[in-house]
């Protein structure tokens, strides 16, 4: 796909993390920010809440088409399910913004974001500044951050700003070096892709990433474990294997009722998960 465009519609909300006072950040062990599990910070807070309640954590991914499967909507309005998916207890969900090849908009995660009053996070190849005022500007509560895309000065730029803005930022990565990153930045929201977004995740990349990399995500962090999570058992191994929270989309599109099958991955909760990551205490960085 190709970068979000400035041109685009945008999101927004109210203060989500603490900056750091000093500006942008410093030297790379240095976290960046301390984010803390307030209502400035929804999106991670209701990721913690739906674990505190007893069910495993799903993020419903708002999409109409996949580079991979096509067309995803089999005619059904996005923003109606999305809707129904909250109503079902999501606790919060994302929404694809990329246009050309996941069909996505900025008007869409608007749509999202006041139809079903959940955290949102905007899934998109965000570039520069315009992309997160656009993505404050659109209600939106989180943003994600490539580090595949981005690279590592770019990244630590953009997540200082999104921080500013008050959005939190998901940090992706795919790799143990991008996990280096994301612990350098003390970064609290982190995901682990199980596909390669460099090749629009046509590959066939399964949770095993998440088992091999989840040990490796910055301490106290919650880790979303991205694609690839197509049953109950796989989302449930991917808690089992470290993550919080499994963000899920085509399997949910693919499936003859969405609904149903957000309530199967949701009540797969492995019975010994802990309530919150390792470590993790009020602050989702560790920190006091």
């Amino acid at each position: 796909m190709s970068p979000a465009s400035d041109s685009q519609p945008g999101p927004g909300t109210g203060p989500r993390g603490v900056a750091n006072p000093a500006g942008p950040p410093g030297p790379a062990t240095t976290p960046a920010t301390t984010l803390v599990t307030t209502a400035t910070d929804p999106f991670a807070a209701a990721l913690l809440g739906a674990r505190a309640a007893g069910t495993l954590p799903v993020i419903p991914d708002i999409k109409t088409r996949s580079p991979k499967e096509g067309d995803l909507l089999a005619g059904r309005d996005p923003v109606a399910v999305a809707a129904a998916l909250a109503a079902a207890g999501a606790p919060a969900l994302s929404v694809v913004t990329e246009p050309a090849q996941f069909g996505g908009s900025l008007g869409l995660l608007r749509q999202v974001v006041a139809a079903t009053g959940r955290p949102v996070l905007r899934k998109d190849f965000v570039a520069g500044p315009a992309d997160i005022e656009q993505t404050v500007a659109a209600g939106a509560s989180a943003l994600l951050l490539i580090c595949a895309t981005l690279g590592r000065p770019k990244l630590e730029r953009l997540y200082s700003l999104a921080i500013e803005a008050g959005l939190e930022p998901l940090v992706e990565t795919h790799d143990a070096a991008e996990l280096a990153w994301a612990r350098d930045l003390g970064a609290g929201l982190v995901g682990i892709n199980n596909r390669d977004i460099a090749a629009l995740e046509l590959d066939d990349g399964t949770v095993a990433r998440t088992t091999e990399l989840a040990a490796l995500a910055p301490a106290g962090a919650v880790v979303v474990s991205e694609s690839g999570i197509g049953t109950p058992a796989e989302a449930a191994a991917a808690i089992t294997a470290g993550a919080s929270a499994v963000l899920v989309g085509t399997a949910i599109w693919r499936a003859a009722d969405p609904v149903a099958c957000y309530r199967a991955l949701a009540g797969a909760l492995p019975a010994a998960a802990p309530l919150a990551p390792p470590g993790l205490g009020p602050h989702l960085g560790g920190q006091p």
